[in-house]
């Protein structure tokens, strides 16, 4: 039976006058999904981002969210009434107070979750009676999330959350978001320049560049295909081509030639033994081996 994908793109392109920001993306994410969203800066993150929820549309392809078209206006509608979303910049209205933004919010969502309001005030710390505009950075990102996991939405979509946190405050909202989408089988797609972030809580992952998805799916799966092939000669390594599928990167660099591979080793391996290398060492490697590879790939 196939997953129901909650997020779904296929070769969606928009580009801001001579900026081409994507370039045919096609982004999956499953019901109940953490999904990280993976990619430099200026990859396509946050346009990706603004097509899903309907604030830019998309000069060809398609992208839907709960099944609906992102550029059809009302169905743009139901679907930012279904999801919350914390921008980078967290904006909030600095005017009021911490507990006239809740009210002001709690208003606009029908499911909106009281208890969890009152839990969370006081689990982040947050003063009632505080302005938000004397917030500090860290304590405006808590504010901001409080409000997107009290809204009884059922997709979350954050950029950069742990932003302006310190650690042990990272620690906290990582291991609040993990508990909140378990508890209430929620999607999450948070866009995130920290892979440590993303390894600890993210369960699908999806790495963006130039503007296309050039690796996604589920984390430990990505774990398990994609492994380094690390061969070292007698001398300078050869420059040769592999037929072997699967090659993602490689790299040459005096005696030694090292493959990354998302289709494992056998067939590098077989190939290999032709060129007669002094040693062969296969080994499992981290997201940010696959990203930096990846991404170094597409320059």
């Amino acid at each position: 039976m196939a997953e129901e994908l909650i997020i779904e793109t296929a070769g969606v392109c928009k580009a801001y006058r001579s900026v081409q920001a994507l370039s045919g993306l096609d982004l999956r994410v499953p019901r109940g999904a953490i999904c990280g969203l993976l990619g430099r800066n200026g990859a396509g993150k946050t346009t990706t981002i603004k097509v899903l929820l309907g604030m830019a549309r998309a000069a060809s392809g398609e992208a839907r969210v709960f099944g609906l078209a992102t550029d059809d206006p009302q169905a743009s509608v139901k679907i930012r009434s279904r999801t919350a979303f914390v921008s980078e910049d967290k904006e909030l209205y600095d005017g009021m107070t911490v507990e006239t933004l809740i009210r002001f919010t709690a208003s606009f969502y029908p499911h909106w979750r009281v208890a969890l309001a009152t839990e969370l005030l006081a689990r982040l710390e947050l003063r009632p009676t505080a302005t938000v505009r004397d917030l500090s950075r860290g304590m405006r990102t808590k504010c901001a999330l409080l409000l997107a996991l009290c809204s009884g939405a059922e997709l979350l979509i954050l950029d950069e959350p742990t932003s302006g946190l310190d650690p042990a405050s990272t620690e906290q909202i990582l291991q609040l978001l993990v508990r909140h989408a378990g508890n209430e089988g929620i999607t999450v797609l948070f866009s995130s320049h920290q892979l440590a972030d993303v390894e600890q809580i993210a369960d699908h992952v999806a790495i963006v560049d130039r503007g296309r998805v050039v690796v996604q799916g589920e984390l430990d799966d990505l774990r398990a295909r994609y492994c380094r092939v690390q061969l070292v000669f007698d001398g300078d390594a050869p420059t040769v081509s592999f037929n072997s599928a699967g090659i993602a990167n490689v790299r040459r660099k005096g005696r030694v030639l090292s493959l990354l591979s998302s289709a494992g080793s056998d067939g590098i391996v077989a190939e290999a033994g032709a060129l007669n290398p002094s040693s062969v060492e296969v080994r499992p490697v981290t997201l940010k081996e696959i990203f930096l590879d990846t991404v170094a790939l597409e320059n």
